[in-house]
């Protein structure tokens, strides 16, 4: 008898559960976080547009164009077909939200080309996966390889072929390998041959034909790896080359140029006299700045000392089609020489954004120009003297964000890329929805880790560079400086650039972290009022160093501070 229930119990275990009781067994599991269960969720778009986002690039439909394609750094890329009356994204099922680089074919206005992963070396950066074709105007888009580049930094089409594309990979910024140099399809995508390879730490950043001949191609390589505590930004490996063949052949046309380690190089060819090219030079020493060459590169020569406040981040020039030795310079504020760069002067930038990375001419009027900046995208008619501003581009760059408690909507802030620390409602009882009005700012500069206060939703905590802090009060406008300052006997306080905050929700007074202090606020003191937060535009490489400015010590983030694919969520934020 004992055997029989011995061996009845061995049955029992061993057969599979009753059909009923193992779909109540699944009922009782929680659900899993997978594909299946977010799919059901929609996003809706809550804004802001009022001050935009940063603007890599601007292509322009060569036959329509009002029909423009914007690509930004941390934003994918947007279109409008009415001159930016309206606008859409096209990319945002794509691999990357990052973008270097936007081209239209010269022969087929339906064809773009999309280099991914923005082609600058700063702390915050998104990185790409690769060139991605559209045959549709941008109505879809594939990926036909170079997914290791990272970082694009120009797409050319032949115009005598379309089948005929070269790209100028910078490679991956924070190791060496990857899909680096100039690469050459000449089947539309299907196949890439690199025809100018300079070293796993050394890529291509400009390649631009003579507009007479385009089997002579210029191309400017540039050496740079980052790290958390810094920029090397150049090296030897730097400089400028030329082919006579279409790729299959290059020699460097450095003579005359500084020697040395080099950092970014800007290049443009004038399309009025194309012997005439210029270019802008980073390097060591006291000997970078603009240069020209009024023979195809052979020969350069000096014109001046003029560089760019953060080269890494511009150093791109464009020679006007309209008038000779007429040369702008993308920097934190647009340059432009009317002498071949022996002199620059400020363009003119009353009531616009700073920091400048795309420019954009009209073939049939020289002071009708669009601009893209760090600020979204602008147009002038009268070469810099006013701006429209395109309030409806929805692409603001969001490094943090956090949420308040009110009832009956909540509201939302984040600290952006240069467009201060905003905040808007997640809902309105408006008809026309959530508008640009909607919006506030509640402090200046680069806005990082928001907090709000738990208790109050009305107390935000808004931040800037280098551990700048305010309490901003939603009721009155009232902006109160907290920075925490160090003790009278005690070492100084080192921020990082993007400095952690945290509000304890057990005991809601923020606390700030760093390296060796953990400073805590006491509650809502009467503290004077602090100014305005300086706006750091000019902060970057140092000239004749490579690197940027000096070190700061490293936070104690609350998460670890590995590289985060721009594929695949934020932005990389990273100090120097």
């Amino acid at each position: 008898m004992k055997r029989t229930w011995v061996f009845l119990l061995a049955l029992a275990i061993l057969l599979p559960a009753p059909p009923a009781l193992a779909q109540r067994e699944d009922e009782d599991k929680p659900p899993e976080l997978d594909s299946s269960l977010v799919s059901g969720l929609k996003l809706r778009n809550i804004g802001p547009a009022l001050m935009s986002g940063r603007v890599i690039d601007i292509a322009v439909d060569p036959v329509r164009r009002s029909t423009w394609y914007v690509a930004m750094a941390s934003g994918n890329v947007w279109k409008t077909e009415n001159a930016g009356t309206t606008w859409s994204p096209i990319f945002d099922k794509y691999g990357s939200y990052s973008i270097g680089d936007v081209t239209v074919d010269p022969n087929n206005r339906f064809v773009v080309w999309v280099g991914t992963g923005e082609n600058n070396s700063q702390r915050s950066v998104g990185y790409g996966d690769g060139v991605y074709k559209s045959l549709d105007g941008g109505r879809s888009f594939k990926n036909v390889g170079l997914e290791n580049s990272e970082h694009i930094g120009r797409i050319l089409v032949d115009p005598r072929n379309s089948d005929v594309v070269y790209v100028a990979a910078q490679g991956p910024l924070w190791a060496p390998a990857g899909d680096r140099g100039l690469y050459k399809t000449t089947d539309g995508g299907e196949t890439w041959t690199k025809v100018l390879e300079i070293s796993e730490n050394t890529g291509v950043t400009e390649v631009l034909f003579d507009p007479r001949n385009p089997d002579v191609i210029y191309a400017a390589s540039y050496q740079r790896r980052r790290h958390v505590w810094t920029l090397l930004n150049g090296g030897p490996e730097s400089g400028l080359y030329k082919s006579t063949d279409a790729g299959a052949t290059w020699r460097k046309i450095n003579k005359d140029l500084p020697r040395g380690d080099k950092g970014r190089i800007g290049l443009t060819i004038s399309p009025i006299d194309p012997d005439v090219l210029y270019t802008i030079v980073e390097a060591t020493g006291d000997k970078g700045g603009f240069y020209r060459s009024a023979d195809g590169g052979e020969n350069w020569k000096r014109m001046s000392d003029y560089m760019s406040s953060s080269p890494q981040y511009y150093n791109e020039i464009y020679a006007d089609p309209h008038k000779f030795d007429r040369v702008y310079s993308l920097d934190t504020r647009m340059m432009v020489s009317e002498d071949g760069g022996k002199t620059f002067e400020r363009l003119g930038e009353q009531w616009k954004h700073v920091d400048n990375h795309a420019l954009e001419f009209d073939p049939d009027d020289p002071d009708h120009l669009l601009i893209g900046c760090d600020g979204g995208l602008y147009e002038t008619w009268d070469r810099g003297k006013s701006y429209h501003f395109y309030a409806n581009l929805p692409a603001t760059q969001f490094y943090k964000v956090a949420v308040s408690n009110d009832t009956p909507f909540y509201y939302v802030y984040g600290g952006t890329q240069d467009n201060n620390t905003q905040g808007g409602p997640s809902r309105t009882t408006n008809v026309h929805g959530i508008r640009n009005s909607d919006w506030f700012i509640t402090v200046g500069g680069d806005g990082f880790d928001p907090a709000v206060d738990p208790e109050d939703p009305n107390i935000v905590y808004s931040q800037w560079q280098y551990g700048g802090l305010v309490r901003y009060d939603r009721r009155t406008g009232e902006m109160i400086d907290v920075k925490p300052q160090p003790e009278t006997q005690g070492p100084p306080l080192r921020w990082n650039w993007d400095s952690a905050l945290l509000i304890s929700p057990a005991d809601p007074v923020p606390e700030r972290r760093p390296r060796r202090h953990v400073a805590r606020d006491q509650p809502r003191p009467h503290a004077q009022h602090g100014p305005q937060p300086p706006r750091d535009h000019g902060a970057g490489v140092e000239r004749g160093r490579g690197g940027q400015e000096p070190l700061h010590v490293v936070l104690r983030h609350r998460r670890r501070p590995d590289r985060v694919p721009a594929r695949r969520g934020t932005a990389v934020r990273r100090d120097r």
